[in-house]
């Protein structure tokens, strides 16, 4: 019972400093796998060439990157390069696009029965221009297990905008709400406001 008032003040805590620093939150959706095991990753790694230089700038690669890592850090990950827990990708998308995903409950909803054997529901959605995904990979099963995507991130907002790009980064993880496997019960936690 402590433990669940501890996360649960912990994800409020974590949840009021980003709204602090978002002014405006981009339109965010996401989808998991049945098969993730949201309560036992630990770690995370980048995949390598996760978003080629063809892309976008290493500025906005490392924007990105360190938004990331510090979001992770306050929910308990550990950053470790040999066989990590997590594998993290992003990529951003400047032209429009269609894009498969699925309708389905909630993943707070999910996760109290975490049941493996439900149906998919796919879903179409029509991305507008500007979109940012970000996804991550359990190394272990080999599939993504997780993806959240801001559509009209860019829209008629400038690439080079360091605040902008924070804010769509946050808006996407906050829909990510695990902490780390044994995160609380190993750790003392002491949040420090992001930069």
């Amino acid at each position: 019972m402590k433990a669940s008032f501890t996360a649960i003040l912990v994800l409020s805590v974590i949840l009021f400093v980003t709204g602090c620093f978002s002014y405006r939150e981009y339109p965010v959706e996401y989808d998991y796998s049945y098969h993730g095991k949201f309560k036992k990753y630990r770690t995370y790694a980048f995949l390598e060439e996760t978003n080629p230089v063809t892309d976008t700038t290493t500025l906005t690669n490392a924007i990105i990157e360190k938004v990331i890592r510090d979001r992770l850090a306050v929910q308990g990950y550990k950053y470790k390069e040999e066989k990590p827990n997590l594998l993290v990708s992003y990529k951003i998308y400047y032209d429009s696009l269609n894009f498969h995903g699925y309708d389905q409950p909630s993943i707070e909803d999910w996760i109290k029965y975490a049941r493996t054997d439900m149906e998919y529901d796919e879903h179409k959605y029509n991305l507008k221009k500007g979109t940012l995904l970000i996804q991550l990979y359990d190394r272990k099963q080999d599939r993504s297990i997780w993806q959240g995507y801001a559509t009209g991130v860019y829209g008629n907002i400038y690439f080079n905008n360091e605040r902008q790009l924070k804010i769509a980064v946050r808006s996407i993880l906050d829909r990510y709400k695990f902490l780390a496997e044994d995160f609380m019960e190993n750790k003392e936690f002491i949040l420090e406001p992001e930069s």
